[in-house]
């Protein structure tokens, strides 16, 4: 007789929130009480593409978050579909803690994707219209008159035709290699007179000074490069007959990360995996939705690809993150009013920086409002050039060309003090800059180390070591993002300069960790690194405002970060609402945390803040029974950010400093402009929608207030007091 087959266990449905047992407990093992981190990603993408669709925002503004939202579409597809991508294809089964597989992790994100896709399509059918309106045009080749068409004809055969390479695929030619996120033509084309058609690949050569869309006449209205390439096959297939030309662009998988604790040499190891990188698997390949089947098939085969699944139709235009080239078209009245970071208030002085920070104990930075290069790099400028200064110690996550940072290294090396940084090679997207930056540097002599081995240098820190009149003392900058003057212009950050002595040992304590990996029993006194301290401390912290809460002494957890990702402090956050502490959650993207569910989260509010400026800081702060905590850092709540990662928070002991960033933050939540709250299935509602203050501006007019009134107080002081301890 044949047993009976084993009952199949139905896995529990991700999307649907458990209910609390009969004694009112929430089982918070079950998966439904956590969003997918995928899911609600892409949720925030929606916010992102409603500033493209809101009548407040500026034309040409919105055509730049049209080109945000592609790029970040791109982005996803390569990193975490990749990712998902591999885990399918290693035969990983595992759920994740919302209770979902990569295959059905992949399914959802494609079709909240594809939607994306649509409803960015129709936004810049709507914008380009309005455009249309102040002259600027993004026309089709097709419409222009004959004498336009010769003029850009004359420019493509000058200026780009050399450039292009036209490849056959047939059976003497192979199905030819397709570089990551490039656009190209797909041209069927035959002998005249002959029955068979061929095809061949062009790829249309955007980048390296090459616009991807041409202005006719020198005016504003603008036509797309491979168009101008179609109407102009003859020159590269000369008494051929054009059957058809269609356009596709592939995504490759950007996850190609190798074992580094296996490496001899981690520099070899990353220039390696860029190689392969280039070489990766194709996880999507984009088609115009009038493609041939027969071709279409063609490339889903070509590429290994799910013809089903993995080839994204789209009605219209390819690769529109390209629309940020015409979103900086100089037009002052369809942009934003110009935004100017100004000096902090304590640095509006030509004072020595160093004798400010010690007569202030500690500055609170806030960029873009206040200037990244009057303030940041002010400090390793006058660090580089000070005869009292000894050593400089940095990591290195991410900069950029436009940022003085290397030079003012290098210049400090060349005036014979100590420096020490710390690069991290695996900054993704970013790896090449920074093994240039590393070479460089090392060829001024500088001591170059790479980190830890298995862990990423994310924390973003300075130490200035300094002979004063009385010792050695340390001044320190700790803060929330890169040292890159360029995303300092439009990613909201917070930093603090500090000479704490305790701060300053702290950090000692770190940079031995990062140049030498070595991990004997380290002492932190104030910072909380990762991955040694940061996440047992969150999780205490949230245990210690559960205990001290009462109804005479509220408990109040309030956070700002990018990602709310890991479980536990999810876990812990769910318990703290439930007994009753006051939860206020500002993030900028994915959120585990399901607000609202009646007994659990019903004391937590989730606020994603969405503007001009990336929100990109992160706080912590928590009531303790009213002796108040603030920490800025670098970290998100991610698991690989508290387990994977080397992170540093810094407290913020001074009330004034508290009190700023506690304002910051009363301001985030209560954003009736740019403030969505997030419901508990992960989707967002705008508080108001009418409202025109946000809290972006508010912050850009505190900043300004703040300089107006220290420079009314320095202009009424007596000479010679604003200059008191200049030793």
């Amino acid at each position: 007789m044949n047993p009976k087959p084993a009952p199949v266990a139905t896995p529990p449905d991700p999307t649907r929130v458990p209910e609390a047992d009969s004694e009112g407990r929430h089982d918070l093992s079950l998966p439904g009480y956590y969003l997918n981190r995928e899911i609600t990603w892409l949720n925030f993408n929606y916010l992102v593409l409603h500033e493209a669709e809101d009548p407040r925002t500026p034309l040409l503004e919105r055509l730049k978050f049209i080109a945000i939202v592609s790029s970040n579409l791109d982005e996803f597809v390569m990193k975490r579909i990749g990712g998902l991508k591999q885990q399918v294809g290693a035969g990983v089964t595992g759920r994740t803690v919302d209770g979902r597989t990569a295959r059905e992790q992949i399914a959802a994100s494609y079709t909240m994707v594809r939607d994306l896709e649509r409803r960015k399509l129709r936004a810049l059918k709507t914008l380009r219209k309005q455009l249309a309106e102040h002259d600027i045009l993004i026309a089709a080749y097709g419409t222009l008159s004959d004498k336009e068409h010769k003029k850009l004809r004359d420019y493509y055969f000058r200026n780009i035709f050399p450039l292009v390479t036209p490849q056959a695929t047939d059976p003497a030619h192979p199905f030819p290699f397709i570089s990551n996120l490039s656009l190209n033509l797909l041209v069927t084309l035959r002998y005249p007179g002959e029955p068979e058609p061929s095809l061949a690949r062009v790829k249309v050569p955007v980048g390296a000074g090459i616009p991807r869309f041409l202005r006719v006449d020198g005016g504003r209205r603008y036509v797309p490069l491979e168009e101008v390439m179609a109407g102009n096959l003859d020159l590269l297939f000369p008494d051929m007959q054009i059957d058809s030309c269609e356009q596709f662009r592939v995504t490759r998988n950007a996850n190609t990360e190798t074992d580094e604790e296996r490496a001899e040499d981690l520099l070899l190891m990353i220039e390696s995996e860029l190689r392969e990188r280039r070489f990766a698997p194709v996880v999507r390949v984009e088609v115009n939705r009038d493609m041939d089947l027969v071709h279409r098939g063609l490339l889903a085969a070509e590429l290994g690809l799910d013809e089903t699944a993995d080839v994204f139709e789209v009605d219209g235009m390819l690769a529109l993150r390209d629309l940020m080239s015409l979103a900086l078209i100089d037009a002052p009245e369809l942009h934003d009013p110009p935004h100017h970071p100004v000096d902090h208030h304590e640095l509006t002085s030509e004072r020595n920086i160093f004798h400010i920070i010690r007569d202030a104990g500690s500055l609170l930075l806030s960029h873009p409002y206040e200037s990244f290069t009057t303030s940041v790099e002010r400090f390793l400028r006058e660090a580089s050039t000070d005869p009292k200064v000894r050593a400089i110690k940095m990591s290195l996550y991410r900069t950029s060309s436009e940022s003085n940072v290397i030079e003012y290294l290098i210049q400090a090396a060349r005036n014979g003090k100590q420096v020490a940084v710390a690069v991290e090679l695996k900054a993704r997207f970013d790896e090449a800059a920074n093994i240039r930056w590393a070479n460089r540097l090392e060829e001024a002599g500088i001591h170059v180390t790479y980190g830890v081995v298995g862990l990423k240098t994310h924390c973003k820190v300075i130490l200035v070591v300094r002979r004063d009149y009385n010792g050695l003392r340390r001044y320190a900058h700790v803060g929330t993002g890169n040292y890159h003057a360029g995303t300092a212009r439009i990613y909201t950050d917070l930093g603090l300069l500090t000479c704490d002595e305790a701060v300053g040992q702290d950090l000692t304590e770190l940079f031995n960790y990062l140049t030498t990996g070595y991990k004997p029993k380290r002492v932190y006194h104030k910072i909380l690194p990762a991955p040694k301290l940061l996440k047992r401390a969150l999780l205490d912290k949230i245990e210690r405002e559960i205990e001290r809460h009462d109804a005479d002494d509220p408990g109040l957890i309030r956070m700002k970060m990018n990602a709310l990702e890991d479980a536990d402090i999810t876990r812990a956050l769910y318990q703290a609402s439930a007994a009753g502490v006051r939860v206020q959650l500002v993030v900028r993207d994915s959120c585990r945390l399901r607000p609202g569910i009646p007994g659990l989260s019903d004391n937590v509010e989730v606020v994603s803040v969405v503007g001009r400026f990336l929100e990109h800081a992160r706080v912590f702060h928590f009531r303790n029974g009213g002796d108040e905590e603030i920490y800025i850092g670098s970290a998100d709540c991610m698991k690989w950010n508290l387990e994977s990662r080397v992170e540093a928070l810094v407290p913020v002991d001074s009330p004034a400093l508290k009190a700023e960033i506690k304002a910051i933050l009363d301001a985030q939540l209560a954003d009736t402009r740019s403030g969505w709250v997030m419901q508990a299935d992960g989707s967002y509602v705008q508080r108001a929608p009418e409202a025109a203050v946000s809290s972006q501006i508010l912050q850009t007019t505190w900043a300004e207030d703040r300089r107006r009134k220290a420079l009314r107080l320095r202009r009424r002081k007596p000479r010679g007091i604003a200059h008191r301890n200049t030793r």
